[in-house]
């Protein structure tokens, strides 16, 4: 007596999810006679048609929805074990604390911590946010293993001797958000003349905390609004309220109603950002600061 195989229940859930061959094809990466040779083998187990063919695609019967949601379960269990035998067999299994300032993440962090649970499932990576002054801290006390933080021109020279420091590629020297419609929206670059007269949001914080908001060397901006959170600040800019300065790391994390322009300004160096860790980090912290490095260079 045939017996159902994985393939063919596969096959199966797909086809019952997507309602035809074609597209239970397309979204397993089989050809279609493979599709049609696999629904065969699992009707050959069942010992009764599981998909009655009409002119727009199949539509699963009493049985073929039974095997489907039986299957489910099974693929479900599958990869579990999949994803248990993968953690055994990772040698990073370790808890790494990984800090980073507001606007590191909104995209490098999440993406990196995504990528790293891929290669290395054992691995848990728990978020810390903080201003830069304080991870710089944190990690010299040992809360924190890898600190992402920001450095640069118009920032305080941070103490960090006798820390590791692998430098990250953030995108440049930063940029202006203005909402969408706005008289710089379209342009890809303006000089820092070109920002004259604009309101400004700009950030709140605590005393020594660094903070964005008008671009750094124009003379006499306009702050309309000082605000805390990051988002309450870029809704005011895609409500039309003002701009901000925002750091090229935190580019691919802007909303829908922001868009950024970049500042040609020969006397404004910017700045970039660090994973920092003790000089001897674990292999955990090492593979967290590498994965920081990769992710930060494909957004180059």
């Amino acid at each position: 007596m045939a017996e159902f195989t994985v393939p063919a229940l596969r096959v199966v859930h797909a086809v019952v999810g997507t309602g035809s061959f074609t597209a239970a094809a397309d979204l397993l990466g089989y050809t279609q006679s493979a599709i049609s040779r696999q629904v065969a083998a699992a009707e050959s187990a069942a010992g009764t048609p599981l998909f009655v063919r009409k002119a727009r695609g199949v539509e699963a019967t009493r049985a073929g929805d039974a095997v489907a949601r039986r299957a489910a379960a099974v693929l479900a269990e599958l990869d579990a074990a999949d994803r248990e035998l993968a953690v055994l067999s990772d040698r990073l299994a370790e808890r790494v604390v990984l800090g980073a300032f507001p606007t590191a993440t909104w995209s490098l962090v999440p993406r990196t911590v995504a990528a790293l649970r891929s290669e290395h499932p054992a691995l848990v990576v728990d978020l810390h946010e903080a201003s830069s002054p304080a991870l710089v801290r944190r990690v010299g006390a040992g809360g924190v293993d890898v600190a992402v933080i920001a450095v640069g021109q118009g920032l305080p020279d941070y103490d960090l001797r006798g820390l590791r420091t692998v430098r990250l590629a953030t995108g440049g020297s930063g940029v202006v958000a203005v909402p969408r419609g706005h008289r710089l929206a379209g342009r890809s670059q303006v000089a820092v003349d070109d920002l004259a007269g604009e309101s400004w949001i700009a950030g709140a914080g605590l005393r020594g905390d660094p903070q964005f908001g008008a671009w750094p060397t124009l003379p006499q901006p306009r702050i309309a609004y000082r605000i805390h959170d990051w988002n309450a600040r870029l809704g005011y800019v895609a409500a039309g309220l003002g701009i901000t300065t925002v750091p090229g790391i935190a580019v691919p994390g802007l909303p829908a109603g922001v868009v950024t322009v970049e500042v040609q300004d020969p006397s404004w160096s910017g700045r970039t950002a660090l994973a920092v860790t003790k000089p001897e980090p674990t292999a955990g912290q090492r593979a967290v600061a590498a994965a920081l490095r990769e992710t930060s260079a494909g957004d180059g």
